[in-house]
């Protein structure tokens, strides 16, 4: 037996019936095989397909083991920092990442077991990382930044102060949100629903990311959506919505896009300096 078909085992019982109280010891140990595999970064929610942004799949048997994670457990009084919180698991345990150069700092930094967090990463506090999400080596999560359940970083990503990026659990056959390598997110950007941002692309401060938002991109000269493709330079821009028409809009009204360009030298030498400060 397998570790997914484990899973896919327990997976069709919890959807028979299964209850937390009725789990056995076996069920038990199912349970946290699958999240030591996520913290060792065994298993994943999603993995690339191919050369594209777009070409990522959600793993559905990975996301079906979190969602038993939460079904199969009894909420429990817990100990953080000083103060009785209560959930179905315990933080993650943090003493591997020292091992391996990773930094997560005092004062309200929060991992959430099954996350996994590679080697050199950066977590400053007050942030946090919840169940499936997968932080690349060389990422920076900064302060109150919060990576989403099975969002997938990935390596030298840099995430700016107060940003989101937003988890997809559920339906377990969508990709979650994908920020691939290389990645600069300014301060207070928000990545939700399943976007994907392609690799080594710069996105400005406070821009918000959804397949909702059309990106405008300048290179290819083409409107797209779901996805940022690699290599861009991304901002926010407002034009022009069809509900300017109504009479209540004096003026016109306007609504946001995103658009992207090529990635200029100057920017890229201005990354290259704040990663030497880091250094």
């Amino acid at each position: 037996m397998t570790l997914e078909s484990d899973v896919s085992d327990l997976w069709h019982r919890y959807q028979d019936g299964l209850t937390a109280d009725e789990t056995t010891d076996n069920d038990d140990a199912v349970l946290e095989a699958f999240l030591e595999a996520l913290e060792a970064g065994e298993v994943r929610a999603a993995e690339k397909t191919g050369d594209a942004v777009t070409s990522w799949a959600a793993n559905e048997w990975v996301k079906r083991g979190i969602l038993l994670n939460f079904g199969l457990r009894e909420t429990k009084a817990r100990e953080y920092g000083g103060v009785t919180y209560y959930d179905v698991l315990p933080l993650r345990e943090t003493a591997d990442l020292g091992e391996r150069g990773t930094r997560n700092t005092p004062d309200g930094t929060a991992i959430r077991r099954g996350a996994y967090l590679g080697e050199d990463c950066i977590m400053m506090s007050p942030s946090f990382v919840n169940m499936g999400a997968y932080v690349g080596d060389g990422a920076l999560v900064d302060s109150c930044d919060t990576v989403g359940s099975c969002a997938q970083i990935g390596a030298d990503v840099k995430l700016g102060a107060n940003t989101l990026i937003g988890g997809v659990l559920e339906p377990v056959e969508d990709a979650p949100v994908i920020i691939e390598d290389g990645v600069s997110l300014g301060a207070g950007c928000r990545v939700t629903s399943g976007f994907r941002v392609g690799e080594n692309s710069i996105v400005g401060e406070n821009t918000l990311l959804t397949p909702r938002i059309p990106v405008y991109d300048l290179v290819e000269e083409e409107i797209l959506y779901g996805h940022l493709p690699a290599e861009r330079r991304a901002f926010t821009r407002m034009v022009e919505s069809s509900v300017g028409d109504h009479d209540l809009f004096e003026g016109g009204a306007y609504k946001p896009a995103v658009v992207a360009t090529h990635v200029e030298e100057d920017t890229l030498e201005a990354t290259r300096r704040e990663d030497a400060l880091r250094e």
